[in-house]
Parts: C-alpha cells; structure tokens; sequence
C-alpha cells in the first residue's frame, strides 16, 4: 500500500498514475463532467490533443495505437461524449487495438437516476471492451489504471474502458491506496505448446503446397522477422489478409499477395489449392473466408492465435497452437526437420503472379483511375510511408496497389470497416511517428464524416497529405449495386458536393484539385515535394469497381473480374 498525498484529488492522481505507464499524449474532448481531470491536465505535464469529435479522438488514439504498438488515450465526457466514442472503441475492439479511454460520468448520488447528461457506460460497452471499470473510491484509481494497461496491452490486446464520476475526480485522497496489479483470472497464453509446434513442424515437412496466412497478429507480436525468416528458411509463400499488409515486403518472392474478397488471384487460388495452410494471428474472417465449408478444401489447417476463442470458431481445425505468434515462430525455428520440397509450388504461384497481376485499364487517358493515382503515391513515397485509409473502394485500391514494405505501415479500419476513420486516424499516425512520411487516402463519403478534424493539422503541427479520391458517390455501395441489385444505385450517388478545396483553405491548409489525366503524375510529384499539409482532391472514374471480387457466400477460387495478362 501506498500513503496518499493529502493535497491530491482523484484528478491529480489519475495523471500521475498515467505518467508512470509513460504515456506521452492523450487525446480528448473536455465536457462538464470531466472538469476536474481537465483542470488537473492543465498543469499535468502529458501533451492533450483536442479533437472536434469524440469519434475524431477514438480513432486518433487508434491511429497513433497502430503505428506505434502503444496504447492509445482518451478522455471524453459523460453522457453524449461517451456516446460519440462508442464507435472508436467497438472498431479497436474488432482490431485488437490497445486503447485506454477515461468517460466522465454523472456524480456517484446522481447514477441510476436519470441525471443530466448521464448513460450506461458500462452497459453500452461491456460488449466492446476487453474489460470496463467503474470509479466507485478514488483510491482504486491507481490499481484499475494500472489493470487497464495491462489488460489493453497483453494477451489479444483491446479497449478498456474506465467510467470515472465527477465527485471521485474532486474528491482528496485520505487514505493507503494500491497500485499494484493482481489479475489471477487473466493470465494470457504467450508460449506454445511444444508438442503442438512439433506437430506443425511434422505436417510442414510432408507438405507439397504449404502456405502461410499472416494477419494483424503477426503485427501484434512485433513477429514480422521470425515470419520472414521462417518462411525463407522452408520455402513457404505467404498470403497477407488486410491487416497483415506489411508483414512481408510486397516486392519478396515468397509474397503471394492479399487474400479474400478483393484478394490476387493467385493469392486464393493459393489458398484453394494448399495442402497445409499455416494461420498466424488471422480470425479467418467472412471478407477472407466467405465460405468457410469451400475454404482451403485440401489443407490441413494451423492455426496459431493468441485468442483461443478464435480457434475453431469458423474454421475446423487441425492443429491448434493458442500462443503470441513471435513465441510460436521462435519455438518453429528450434524444432528441426527436413524442409519441404516446395520448388514446383512455388514456380507455379510465381507463374500465376505474372499471368493474373492486379490489373485496370492503363490505355484509358479519358479519366483519372484511382489505381493509377495510388501506384504514383507508392513511387513518389518509395513505398516506404505509413498509409492511412478511410473505408471504402479507395481502401481496397490501395490494398492492392500500394507497395508494403514493413510492419505497423497499414493503418486502417478493417473489421468494423469504420468510414470517417481515416482523417483523425492519420492525425494520431503521425503524432505517434513523427519521423515518417504519412500519407492519407480517403472517399468522398468518408472524408465528410469527420472532415472537422482538419482543425488539428496546423494547430498541432502536423504535416500530412491527403487524397481525396472523388468519384462523387459512396462507391463501394455503388459497386454492389451494380453487381447484385440489378444496377438500382439507390442513395449511393453524391448529387451536390462542397468544393473541398475551399474546404481546406478554410482550415489554412493547401488545397489543390486535380482532373487532367495527363498532368497528373507532374502535379501530385510538385505537391509532394512541397513542406506542410495538403489536401489533394482528385476526380477520379465515376464507374470503376474493385476488381477481381468474390461474391459474397462463393468460394475463394470463384473470381469475378480476374484478368489474364
């Protein structure tokens, strides 16, 4: 136990505990409710970021969470501050994204009681939080502060909520309080089971057609070098789900490509055809397994996943390892056996990359392609910027065209597929690595759900350049229109627009609209170059879909779309 200082409040002590997690910034939004934390943060030594929308901070904290490995923080009020932050917390929740996120509430008389500006906190996101906590005495600050990180941070990482009422931010600190975390129910497996990494070792060394899946976890683990040595060392191609871009370099001979619904074709025919498929850190979610009973008919499945829940849960499997992927590729590389022969496999998945690459109509100099507008980022960036997306065709566009080169490069919304998440996430990106290149892409439709976080760029010093791909309408919605209700582009077309380009210098922010075809690779290399932030609105085809596409419920081997080079 520890002496309280008499002169703290609930307030101050909160800050202190978080400096001794090292936190280096939080993001938020003050409101009537947190005051007191707000006023103790004045003088509280960690820098604040001041969203224009809970759900602006939420991603932000996502945003800087994903770049970085380190929990992300925030601070909302009660009531509809906590409310707006429900969606941030649900989409690191589906991405396993290490958040601590503080919501006032109404003080302790008033809960339960119908109060102004009151909701059930712990009722609203005890279904997207790894844990929830209410403040009931300020002394149990420090130790459910402390229990947060540590729950957000290990294991399958995730949100956790804290619910701190007014009256506990207020009140001074009388008595021994502890700080010390004691968690005998959570205890996350890290370290494999040998005889089941012995068991993967034996079906790899019988394999003709191994693949590996990496996803997220892989990311999570910080385990891309072991994958990568890993799959030189057998000979085994590797296919990235969307979160798992970056875990190998787009250009290594053993990438395959993504797989599921806007996955290479070689990539799922890889996926169909393998005899052993190795799944580190992936769910086997419905974009990358919209039929499970079809998926990988032939395989003996893996799978390696730090959440045991998720093993089994949508594919059968043979082999389950429930271990943190780095501790499961280390054990791997220690248990020797005769690597497989996978030379004619390989030469025919590198056959199939030359035959069926991504592909659009590169002849056409009538309009601007959004494919051709994301290959020029990835030349004028080397490949080598963090690329943040909203959600939305242009997240599957850049999936797809933009060069991945390393681990925590990809930032964006993948399970909960969060549109508006792309602006603030791009903001806490660049304030959690400073140092590198950030590039944003965004739609339309995204880009006008939380547009007002521009506001942050010049106020906190951030430099990012933003595209907008413009094709004046909610295109992925359009696509399935077209494709399965019979062309009915109902609500999915943009009528009227603002001028976007005003929009930024409103914010003082560069702007610039780009149409030409022609001058297009001359114009985005001359705002690249140049210091500060910019957004870049580029009218791009009003008809373009995502190519090659699985129809929902079809197999991975079930393309539409698929050209033949």
């Amino acid at each position: 136990m520890i002496e309280a200082t008499k002169s703290e409040n609930g307030s101050q002590l909160l800050l202190r505990t978080l400096k001794k997690q090292g936190v280096e910034m939080i993001f938020g939004y003050p409101g009537g409710a947190v005051l007191p934390l707000y006023d103790a943060l004045y003088d509280g030594g960690i820098p604040h970021i001041l969203a224009r929308h809970e759900q602006g901070a939420l991603h932000a904290a996502e945003g800087y969470a994903k770049v970085t490995g380190k929990p992300g923080v925030v601070i909302v009020t009660s009531g509809p501050g906590a409310t707006n932050a429900i969606t941030g917390i649900a989409d690191a929740m589906s991405d396993s994204l290490p958040l601590v996120v503080f919501t006032g509430q109404v003080a302790t008389p008033g809960i339960g009681k119908d109060a102004f500006q009151e909701a059930d906190v712990m009722g609203l996101t005890m279904p997207i939080t790894k844990n929830n906590y209410q403040v009931r005495d300020s002394k149990d600050l420090p130790r459910m502060i402390n229990e947060a990180f540590q729950i957000a941070t290990t294991g399958r990482k995730g949100p956790v909520v804290i619910d701190l009422p007014k009256d506990i931010s207020l009140v001074k600190i009388s008595e021994k309080y502890q700080e010390t975390v004691d968690l005998p129910s959570y205890q996350p497996t890290v370290e494999p089971n040998t005889l089941q990494i012995q068991k993967m070792m034996t079906a790899l060394a019988a394999a003709k057609k191994p693949v590996i899946l990496a996803g997220a976890g892989v990311i999570h683990g910080e385990a891309s070098t072991e994958l990568l040595v890993f799959a030189e060392k057998y000979n085994v191609p590797i296919v990235n789900t969307l979160l798992g871009l970056g875990t190998i370099s787009s250009v290594h001979e053993l990438f395959l490509g993504m797989g599921g619904m806007h996955g290479s074709y070689t990539a799922n025919m890889a996926l169909t055809e393998c005899d052993l498929l190795l799944n580190i850190g992936s769910r086997f979610d419905d974009r990358l397994a919209s039929a499970p009973k079809d998926f990988a008919p032939n395989a003996t499945i893996v799978h390696i996943d730090i959440d045991p829940a998720e093993i089994g849960k949508v594919i059968e499997t043979a082999i389950p390892i429930v271990a943190d992927a780095k501790a499961a590729l280390k054990k791997a590389l220690n248990t020797p056996i005769t690597p497989p022969d996978t030379q004619e496999w390989r030469q025919q998945n590198k056959a199939r990359k030359a035959q069926y690459p991504f592909s659009y109509d590169r002849e056409n100099t009538d309009e601007i392609k959004p494919q051709k507008v994301i290959e020029i980022i990835g030349k004028l960036t080397n490949g080598e910027a963090i690329i943040v997306t909203d959600v939305g065709q242009h997240q599957m566009w850049t999936a797809q065209f933009y060069p991945f080169r390393y681990a925590h490069q990809l930032v964006t919304s993948g399970g909960l597929g969060t549109m508006g998440y792309g602006i603030p996430a791009g903001i806490g990106a660049k304030l959690g690595a400073p140092e590198k290149e950030v590039v944003v892409i965004v739609g339309d439709g995204g880009f006008q759900m939380t547009n007002q976080e521009l506001a942050i760029l010049n106020e906190y010093g951030v430099d990012l350049k933003i595209i907008i791909l413009n094709n004046q309408s909610l295109g992925m919605v359009r696509q399935w229109q077209e494709k399965f209700h019979n062309e009915r582009r109902s609500e999915s077309v943009f009528r009227t627009q603002p001028d976007f380009v005003k929009m930024a210098e409103a914010y003082q922010i560069k702007g610039s609209r780009l149409a030409n075809p022609a001058t297009l690779e001359q114009e985005l290399t001359t705002i690249f170059a140049e210091k500060g932030p910019a957004l870049i609105e580029v009218l791009v085809s009003t008809t373009e879909h995502v190519l090659p596409m699985i129809a929902p419920g079809s197999p991975n081997d079930q393309m539409i779309g698929v050209v033949n080079r």
